[in-house]
């Protein structure tokens, strides 16, 4: 099912302010940030080589991914594989017997679409799938 690794994804409660860890001390390039206004967050995309670090900043109060931060503070969310095809991926999930926390895709970085696993299913880790670039 997967082709690829895509990203590592960490929640952050503000881009700007995490920045100068990640792009000036670890020295990782800035890629592109863009807001995904369907899902209330912003995405910011770091150069790891062969993939992606992902920030992700929640943009309101009521998003789960702010009460995530309430909870845990900022750290590791998901890892993220790419697929052929999202739709036929998520189709494919019990077969292979993972569950899908999205019964349809959702917009992703970039334009690709994407959904994510359940973590009941992945051993306690949350992962997401990601259209093929």
């Amino acid at each position: 099912m997967f082709t690829r690794f895509d990203h590592i994804a960490i929640v952050v409660k503000n881009t700007e302010a995490a920045l100068p860890f990640y792009r000036d001390k670890l020295g990782l390039k800035l890629l592109f940030s863009e807001v995904m206004e369907d899902q209330k967050v912003r995405l910011t995309h770091l150069d790891l080589g062969h993939c992606h670090l992902q920030l992700v900043e929640p943009l309101t109060p009521e998003h789960p991914l702010s009460e995530h931060l309430r909870q845990h503070g900022e750290g590791l969310h998901h890892i993220c594989f790419q697929v052929p095809n999202v739709p036929e991926a998520i189709a494919a999930m019990p077969a292979q017997g993972f569950a899908s926390r999205d019964p349809q895709p959702r917009s992703g970085p970039g334009g690709r679409q994407s959904a994510f696993i359940k973590p009941e299913t992945t051993r306690g880790i949350l992962i997401e799938v990601t259209a093929s670039k």
